[in-house]
């Protein structure tokens, strides 16, 4: 077996660092790999000796017209790598390089699996309307159908590709992502950074429409209390418009836009509570990793991934208490503010949830999980 994995970029994100983990599997497991990138832009170390190959060196800021345009020149580019390299097995990660690794085929006779892997819930991704959420959820729609195998990670995101693009049910499996603990549990906490006299609620993820962070920061402008402080980590197109609200709302002393970091384990490790208000996720990475720094969970129920997680049984157009955390409706401000409170105000439920998700978050060990990956390809028919 001779693995090809293709993904747009290295930058941050929770399919990225999937990605780092599969790499690394493959040569702690003498097995052949190759990467193909389509950016240089790089966030995660590599392992040495890796084969790493760019189907292109695209710009950061190209246009979305254009990244669709160029996607049947580059499907022809990496046919052309696939059959020089002899790859047998081909996974890509993400919706453009699913296109690429698709359409590539149809560029060359020589055979080789498919595998793609969906990380989001597209039905809601590209549910905002515009050219690109058309172009998207049609390709979709046309081309995933033809993957030899689609991994999703999450049993909502797969149903989703069923329901909605007509996936056929025997070619999907779920594969949940890993979580590498033994790296985490390595990582100190910066317990210098935090006030400990505040509550501090922690977040992590792009700043987009789909993060929807404005929820977050208007849940906690109706909490009176001044010691609740929000800490946001990420990058995106919406800063400014966070910073507007953050502004308006007189927030600059409970709100602090933190940007981008590398290492976020030393502040998760540090803080009280992780908050996640996003509006779709396919399985989010961030909720796992608050969890094996023994942070209980305030979040959304978006429509895949933090129930399962969070192995809520019954969804409720109220606070959703379980285990490890509480769940609301999504675009909910005013129960997301109720969430905030409840664990403020009862620290005996706050400390039961610190020690059940040490244990939940086992189930996501990264070497059992990566097996699974391995398994699944070996068994592509």
């Amino acid at each position: 077996m001779r693995i090809g994995i293709l993904i747009n970029s290295l930058s941050a994100g929770g399919a990225e660092r999937v990605v780092t983990y599969l790499l690394n599997y493959c040569i702690d497991n003498n097995i052949e790999v190759h990467l193909f990138l389509m950016n240089t832009t790089k966030k995660y170390n590599l392992p040495g000796g890796l084969n790493m190959h760019f189907i292109e060196k695209a710009r950061n800021d190209e246009s979305g017209i254009l990244k669709a345009l160029k996607i049947p020149y580059l499907a022809f580019k990496y046919a052309r790598l696939v059959k020089r390299l002899g790859i047998t097995h081909s996974l890509s990660f993400l919706t453009r390089s699913n296109f690429v690794n698709i359409l590539s085929r149809k560029f060359t006779a020589y055979k080789y699996k498919i595998i793609t892997n969906e990380r989001a819930f597209p039905s809601q991704q590209y549910s905002y309307g515009g050219l690109d959420s058309t172009f998207n959820k049609f390709l979709i729609s046309k081309l995933y159908k033809k993957s030899d195998l689609l991994l999703g990670n999450s049993n909502g995101n797969v149903n989703d590709l069923i329901e909605n693009f007509g996936m056929p049910t025997d070619r999907t499996q779920v594969v949940h992502n890993p979580i590498d603990l033994d790296k985490i549990e390595s990582i100190s906490p910066l317990d210098s950074f935090f006030d400990n006299s505040n509550f501090n609620l922690i977040t992590i993820g792009r700043l987009d429409t789909g993060k929807n962070h404005l929820m977050l920061i208007k849940a906690l402008h109706e909490i009176s209390n001044p010691s609740v402080k929000l800490y946001i980590f990420g990058e995106g197109y919406m800063r400014e418009k966070i910073e507007a609200l953050i502004a308006e709302l007189n927030m600059e002393n409970r709100v602090i836009l933190m940007g981008y970091e590398s290492n976020p384990f030393t502040y998760l490790k540090a803080a009280d509570l992780f908050i996640f208000g996003s509006n779709h996720e396919g399985f989010p990475n961030v909720l796992l990793e608050a969890m094996a720094c023994d942070l209980p969970i305030l979040t959304t129920n978006c429509q895949s991934g933090p129930n399962e997680i969070m192995e809520l049984e019954t969804p409720l157009d109220a606070l959703m208490i379980t285990n490890y955390g509480i769940l609301v409706p999504v675009k909910n401000e005013a129960l997301m503010a109720e969430g905030i409170n409840f664990f403020v105000n009862d620290s005996v439920y706050l400390n039961e949830c610190k020690k059940n998700v040490k244990r939940r978050i086992r189930d996501f060990e990264k070497n059992k999980i990566l097996q699974q990956y391995f398994n699944s390809v070996n068994n592509v028919d």
